[in-house]
């Protein structure tokens, strides 16, 4: 306890630094779990001797009873971000909120278009050279003690001590007041299927050596603890969470190819069990730096493979994204959604997402809607939107007309939504007056990986309505030998009205399969189909397929009809049926490579099979 004597002259009782504080004057308070709570309380009991201070911080663990209407004339809050403990008091018109994005605030106090005369803040007691560490909140907290005129530390022992940016000279603090006292936790909320099943539909999107960013909540706490078969993962973040941690102890996350800050964790601000404040005090795996350097869209765009996972209230067919109100009333804040989403969509290799359920008040409404609610704002634009995921799957918007996200949004929608949003749809004339209603939970079904004889991995997977315009890419690079063997014919076009119905897939009688490349950096490229439809009346299934021509005579052909005739054989198809051209020979090896019992008969120039499955 040898700092107390050594700085003496600068301690205080909760009541003596108070009346340091001016009447009128901008009162800054510590973000998060920073937030101190002792000279809180003794603010509010002195109230009298206050008139029209205003007080901002971003959210905080703690009360906030300066919001309570008995103190309207004295402190009036604005709120950066809007926690549950000022969310009424904003609502009812007592409390401000300015909407603003993370990375800037730093930079608007020092401007003093948020002008800080007092800092309120708490800190660990400090070390043999004078200094001070924030702790568990840099964030913002940095630039507002370097613009306040007075700055009052409560200094708590139970702090934890973090590195990078967060020391301050004991120099700069005016007045200092011992408080050892426990930090404000935040418990993890439990996973549900809906959560877990977003979070497994995330961590599809994620390769191993990326660099993540995820908030707080069960949706982000689900994408995390589905991470933990990646290898190689980076942290950039502004809130570090408890399933960091986890990952951490897993042995998934590395730094290996962190850009800036290799084998580290770097984070501006973290909250969560008292296990994570152990973790990261006098730990140097981790570094905690302003809002203005960690949210920084370019320090996130220098990522490897940055992948932001950020959340949502709400979603229209356009992609517009609404995060921080419900309607006119406001809920949240914009937070760094925007410094993450924009920056990863500028990093090479980097995935910008938007994580939410498909429904909120227990599946009464879709999240995901025509046009906005009245007054719902637009936190993230339509351009900055990549991927959206929901329970149902993963649409990817980058790039795309308003008919193909429209098309994705509604695909991944909760099905007793899909087909009023579909309707809705129509009426804006976002999509084709013909387009049918999208298969319900589409994201996994049949999905299967293979290996051609060139060593390419190729993912299988049942068609999907938003498959148009790969699939009309597919048609017009057949070759015309191709395009005839198929079809029988010359077919020089494949219009809308012709190609829709390549695109139904009702799960038993009419299924399609086609196979997709898996490109890191580009869009993925339908290479070939195969499909069946089923004869009711005798059990078979007439079965067709197609294979771009520069992957012919790679073992394709044969990969595609063996996982099609399992998919068959699950459905209770007694076999395919098929007529082949006697010229497409490849066709006719495919087949008999296929283990299938062939029962063939030649009319003219086509081939007519009839292919029992075995057993049947």
């Amino acid at each position: 306890m040898d700092w107390q004597e050594r700085y003496k002259n600068k301690k205080m009782t909760f009541h003596e630094a108070v009346k340091l504080i001016p009447k009128g004057k901008h009162i800054f308070i510590g973000s998060g779990a920073a937030e101190p709570s002792g000279l809180v309380e003794e603010l509010c009991r002195s109230y009298q001797r206050f008139g029209d201070n205003q007080i901002v911080h971003l959210m905080t663990l703690g009360p906030a009873p300066y919001v309570e209407p008995k103190y309207e004339n004295r402190f009036r809050h604005n709120a950066f971000f809007i926690g549950a403990n000022v969310r009424e008091a904003v609502h009812e018109g007592r409390a401000d909120y300015t909407p603003v994005f993370l990375s800037q605030i730093p930079d608007l106090i020092r401007a003093r278009r948020f002008p800080v005369d007092v800092a309120l803040i708490m800190t660990t007691p400090p070390d043999d050279f004078g200094f001070v560490n924030l702790g568990v909140s840099v964030d913002v907290v940095l630039s507002a003690v370097e613009s306040a005129k007075i700055v009052i530390a409560e200094i708590n022992p139970n702090m934890p001590h973090t590195y990078g940016s967060g020391f301050i000279p004991m120099d700069r603090i005016d007045g200092w007041v011992f408080n050892e006292s426990d930090l404000p936790t935040h418990k993890r909320e439990p996973l549900d299927d809906v959560a877990m099943q977003i979070g497994k539909n995330v961590a599809a999107l994620v390769a191993d050596g990326s660099t993540i960013q995820v908030g707080i909540g069960a949706i982000p706490d689900a994408v995390l603890a589905s991470l933990t078969e990646k290898k190689d993962l980076g942290v950039w973040t502004e809130m570090l969470t408890d399933g960091v941690v986890d990952l951490i102890e897993n042995g998934n996350v590395t730094g290996k190819f962190k850009t800036i800050e290799p084998r580290k964790v770097t984070a501006s601000f973290t909250f969560g069990e008292k296990r994570l404040y152990d973790f990261v005090n006098r730990n140097p795996a981790f570094s905690f730096h302003p809002s203005d350097y960690v949210n920084s869209p370019i320090n996130v765009s220098l990522q490897h493979k940055m992948v932001a996972v950020n959340c949502a209230l709400q979603i229209d067919l356009t992609g517009q994204v609404c995060s921080d109100s419900i309607g006119t009333k406001f809920y949240s804040g914009i937070g760094g959604q925007v410094d993450f989403i924009r920056g990863a969509s500028m990093c090479r290799g980097g995935k910008p997402i938007i994580a939410l359920r498909s429904t909120a008040r227990q599946g009464l409404v879709s999240k995901i809607v025509p046009t906005l609610d009245e007054g719902a704002g637009v936190v993230t634009s339509r351009g900055d939107v990549h991927y959206v995921v929901t329970e149902y799957g993963v649409a990817d918007l980058r790039g795309k007309s308003v008919r193909e996200r429209a098309m994705s949004l509604i695909s991944i929608a909760h099905p007793d939504f899909r087909r009023e949003l579909l309707r809705s749809a129509k009426t804006r004339r976002y999509v084709f007056s013909d387009q049918f209603e999208p298969t319900p939970a589409y994201a996994v079904r049949y999905e299967k990986t293979c290996r051609v004889r060139t060593g390419e991995e190729l993912l299988m997977r049942a068609i999907r309505e938003t498959d148009e315009a790969k699939m009309s890419d597919l048609f017009y690079n057949l070759s015309p030998d191709t395009v005839y063997k198929r079809w029988g014919t010359n077919v020089p076009f494949m219009h809308h009205n012709n190609l829709i119905n390549y695109l139904r897939d009702d799960d038993v009688k009419n299924v399609a399969i086609l196979v997709e490349t898996n490109p890191q950096d580009s869009e993925p490229e339908i290479v070939a189909v195969a499909r069946y439809h089923l004869c009711e009346a005798t059990g078979f299934a007439e079965v067709g397929f197609v294979v771009r021509d520069d992957w012919q005579r790679k073992g394709l052909g044969t990969e595609l009809i063996r996982h099609l005739t399992d998919i068959a054989k699950q459905n209770g198809i007694h076999g395919f049926t098929a007529d082949v051209l006697a010229t497409n020979q490849a066709m006719l090896r495919v087949f008999h490579k296929a283990d299938l019992e062939i029962q063939s008969k030649l009319d003219g120039n086509v081939y007519s099979l009839k292919m029992p499955f075995k057993g049947n």
